[in-house]
């Protein structure tokens, strides 16, 4: 069932770089989520580090399906398309979210006058 024998050493060697790239930069990204101060910083770590992490993997996946089967395999594309179509949407979804939430508690702050000194000014 396994056919990594059957596969070249120069296609392993490319395949397994290209998933060590991709876990790497998705674990830097996870990283970055915990290493990061506000709700905005923590967002983007992680949406850069999925969508270039995955693509990696994805081309070793097309690329080691590719030459085990002795034509291309594009199904790899597909995801490829949901992935970099639904992360920055989702992004920008939270992140639209936030902000609202964000204004809103500072508009009832400055209505009931306790502002507090930390607060910054969001913009309008």
């Amino acid at each position: 069932m396994i056919q990594a024998p059957d596969l070249p050493a120069w296609a392993a060697i490319i395949v397994a770089f290209l998933v060590l790239l991709g876990a790497a930069v998705t674990l830097i990204g996870s990283v970055g989520l915990l290493r990061l101060g506000s709700f905005y910083q923590r967002a983007h770590a992680p949406t850069l580090g999925t969508t270039a992490g995955v693509a990696c993997i994805l081309v070793a996946s097309a690329l080691c399906f590719s030459v085990l089967q002795a034509r291309p395999v594009l199904h790899e594309i597909l995801i490829a398309l949901f992935v970099t179509a639904t992360t920055p949407v989702t992004l920008m979804l939270l992140a639209r979210a936030a902000l609202y939430r964000d204004r809103e508690e500072q508009a009832a702050a400055e209505a009931a006058g306790t502002r507090k000194e930390g607060d910054a000014d969001l913009p309008a």
